[in-house]
């Protein structure tokens, strides 16, 4: 058997093995009971993952130089990419709702790569002049890996918006510098307010129920304010209850989506810094300037900023929930138009063919 058979082969096994790995992801959300189908949907991501890895050796073989130098073989770089991010992302979590939203993209990728591209646009060809550098490895692959480790992360967020929507959820602290778990929130109101004298600061038990009705309040919870810090108060004692539309257990889950996503995202941001710094590298090896604003480059340096601005607003000013999941989701259309929508112009100076 020949080499572009056997390629031919791998990328249908890929594809056969992701569309049956999707399917199963999906009956185990909807039937969480059949203990042995999230087991068989992480094998089956593995096994694509290691199909995939055999078609681009094969493919570096054929070829002689690293398997990404046109569409065809940049897709399944990508969809390796994700397989790898996605085992990672799943086993932090313990989560399997992370495979019900990143195979369908992935088996979206391999069908694409393997059963839409013309033949022409499959065919292994000679590298270009520019591209006849160790930098191609370098360089490319580290940008594909943080795009693949950016999409699955953002992906997760999507995720989080969805199982959220019209739901006003805070969640449990899970990025540096946040204020902290906000669900004892009775703790942070200081009922034993009380001066000398044993009388309460607070004049009425309307005061202090908008006290604590001014607060977020973030789990199914009753205040009963029968202590004896409210037994100076006026009124007998009040009863506050506030409720979550959440269950707890996608309360859980919701935490769990948001915590995986920023971890993912916070590994896929130093891959893109490093990747983007080994092409200003690059480029000025090949074209004499280090940075020419470029196409490809703006929007490499657009998706840079946007999950910038993601770990920022997490580490810094301690966001979580529903507003960096919509940066996160604004960065995955980014990372898409960098990586295709750029080359569909066809224009700029990393236009080789569809070399991405």
């Amino acid at each position: 058997m020949d080499l572009v058979t056997l390629e031919n082969q791998l990328d249908n096994i890929s594809f056969a093995v992701l569309f049956g790995t999707m399917l199963l992801y999906w009956v185990g959300a909807a039937f969480p009971n059949i203990a042995y189908l999230p087991t068989l949907a992480t094998a089956g991501v593995a096994i694509a993952n290691l199909v995939m890895a055999a078609l681009l050796s094969a493919r570096w073989i054929e070829a002689g130089y690293f398997p990404i130098s046109n569409l065809y073989e940049s897709l399944f770089f990508l969809a390796w990419g994700l397989t790898t991010a996605h085992l990672i992302a799943e086993n932090m979590s313990k989560s399997r709702l992370v495979g019900v939203v990143t195979t369908p993209v992935i088996m979206g990728i391999t069908a694409f790569a393997a059963l839409t591209l013309p033949p022409d646009m499959r065919v292994s060809e000679p590298l270009v002049p520019a591209l006849k550098s160790n930098w191609l490895m370098m360089h490319v692959s580290v940008m594909m890996l943080s795009y693949a480790a950016l999409l699955v992360g953002a992906l997760v967020a999507i995720a989080y918006i969805v199982i959220t929507w019209g739901r006003d959820v805070t969640l449990q602290g899970s990025s540096w510098g946040s204020g902290g778990d906000r669900r004892k929130i009775v703790t942070a109101i200081n009922l034993d307010n009380t001066d000398n004298s044993g009388t309460s600061n607070l004049d009425t038990p309307n005061t202090l129920a908008n006290t604590l009705m001014s607060e977020t309040l973030t789990t199914n919870t009753t205040f009963n304010l029968t202590s004896a810090n409210t037994a100076t108060l006026a009124n007998p004692p009040i009863l506050i209850t506030t409720t979550n539309s959440l269950s707890p257990q996608l309360l859980s889950l919701a935490e769990t989506l948001d915590n995986i996503s920023y971890r993912i995202i916070g590994l896929g941001f130093p891959l893109l810094t490093i990747g983007i710094i080994a092409g200003a590298v690059w480029a000025n090896e090949a074209w004499g300037s280090y940075w020419s604003w470029d196409p490809k480059e703006t929007w490499a340096l657009i998706t840079w900023l946007v999950f910038a601005a993601y770990l920022h607003a997490r580490i810094t000013r301690g966001w979580q929930g529903k507003k960096p999941a919509i940066l996160a989701a604004a960065g995955f259309v980014v990372v898409w138009i960098c990586y295709l929508g750029v080359n569909l112009l066809g224009k700029g100076l990393h236009s080789y063919g569809w070399f991405l």
